[in-house]
């Protein structure tokens, strides 16, 4: 695996995080539950494990699990 499949990416200046899954955007997050669920969506049961998980998640931007504007 080159990187983390899911991408949570930078807060947006509007608040909010997109969620992209292997480059396929999942949707826009305002909290860890939204993650969770896009992820569930995608196929992936265990989603609440898998968020701290570097090898599954990638947080760019900010601090991880904060969705408000930077």
């Amino acid at each position: 695996m080159e990187g983390a499949p899911i991408v949570v990416h930078p807060p947006l200046g509007t608040g909010g995080r997109r969620v992209t899954a292997r480059d396929q955007i999942l949707g826009l997050a305002h909290s860890d539950a939204a993650v969770v669920e896009f992820l569930r969506r995608a196929g992936l049961e265990d989603a609440e494990q898998l968020l701290d998980d570097p090898a599954w998640v990638k947080w760019r931007g900010g601090r991880a699990h904060h969705y408000e504007a930077a």
